[in-house]
């Protein structure tokens, strides 16, 4: 893991852990990617060279970025505020100040899948005069589709809200849990480290891209080295606040201005419809269906990530 740099800084009294890798190319532009649960910082690891570096991997410089991954507060090497978790927008103003404050950014692109998919959009949201674009594998929580009158709802997304109901009642489980169940949670993972790694493990098998004819590319080393983020730094409970803290505190959202790039993943757990899309972004500039991969996309699928995300961006340079 020391083949990149990382750096920690102070953000509102917090320790922030990032990872800042610059780009080789003319221009690079900056981008801000945020990992999800039950990942960390590593869901991009692969792709860092793929972007940071494009000229070498059969790209053009041009398209080059400068990377900055930082950890959620709770995951890992960020540790949890002294008060508690922070729900997805407190996260979004962490990294607006990271990006201004801490590295001087003041124009910058940003990506994210699951919970950060999320944190993304109120970045967006809140900060959209900084942002050049985001770039989505989901649309984040879904309570909104769950509670509108079905007469709202086109064909598409009535068949979509039936399969996340369909999804949740299968898959669901550990949301109910670590939304509201998870001290007891935590003491039995943190406790065993089999426990642990059957908990993380799990996940990313059933989520990630397992069809027929195609073999995932998460390797046990990816499962390993995952894992051992969360065991070594005794952060599997904090990590479950995210889920707790967007479950009771987190705020309204509006529609998105910020031009917006989303890809699909035929593995992954609710791929929503268009229409649906449309109604959280105002401007989508880039859909796209991918042929592999599940919800750790750039995991998973690193070349297919990151050359989509550089075609998106390349129209906003």
């Amino acid at each position: 893991m020391n083949k990149y740099p990382h750096y920690t800084c102070e953000i509102d009294g917090l320790p922030v852990h990032f990872l800042h890798i610059k780009g080789k190319g003319p221009n690079p532009m900056p981008l801000l990617l945020t990992h999800g649960w039950p990942d960390s910082f590593l869901r991009y690891w692969k792709g860092i060279p793929l972007l940071t570096d494009p000229a070498s991997h059969g790209g053009a410089a041009t398209d080059a970025f400068d990377v900055i991954i930082p950890s959620i507060p709770g995951f890992g090497y960020s540790p949890l505020p002294p008060e508690g978790g922070l729900n997805a927008a407190r996260v979004a103003d962490l990294w607006a100040k990271l990006m201004r404050e801490q590295l001087g950014y003041e124009k910058y692109a940003a990506a994210g899948g699951g919970v950060g998919s999320e944190v993304t959009m109120y970045l967006a949201f809140n900060y959209s005069e900084r942002l050049l674009g985001i770039y989505l594998n989901d649309l984040g929580n879904l309570d909104e589709l769950m509670a509108m009158d079905e007469q709202e709802l086109t064909a598409e997304e009535k068949q979509f809200r039936k399969t996340a109901q369909d999804w949740t009642k299968k898959e669901g489980g550990y949301m109910s849990l670590q939304s509201y169940k998870l001290q007891t949670l935590a003491y039995g993972l943190t406790d065993s480290p089999l426990g642990l790694a059957a908990w993380l493990s799990e996940k990313f098998v059933s989520w990630s891209d397992s069809t027929p004819g195609h073999e995932s590319a998460l390797s046990r080393d990816d499962l390993l080295t995952n894992l051992m983020i969360y065991y070594t730094t005794g952060s599997i409970g904090s990590s479950l606040q995210m889920y707790y803290e967007n479950a009771h505190r987190l705020p309204p959202i509006g529609k998105i201005k910020v031009p917006a790039g989303v890809s699909l993943y035929p593995a992954d757990n609710l791929s929503p419809p268009r229409s649906w899309a449309d109604r959280k972004l105002t401007t989508i500039l880039h859909w796209k269906e991918m042929p592999h991969g599940g919800h750790f996309t750039a995991m998973e699928e690193p070349t297919y990530y990151a050359t989509d995300l550089r075609e998106f961006f390349r129209q906003l340079r």
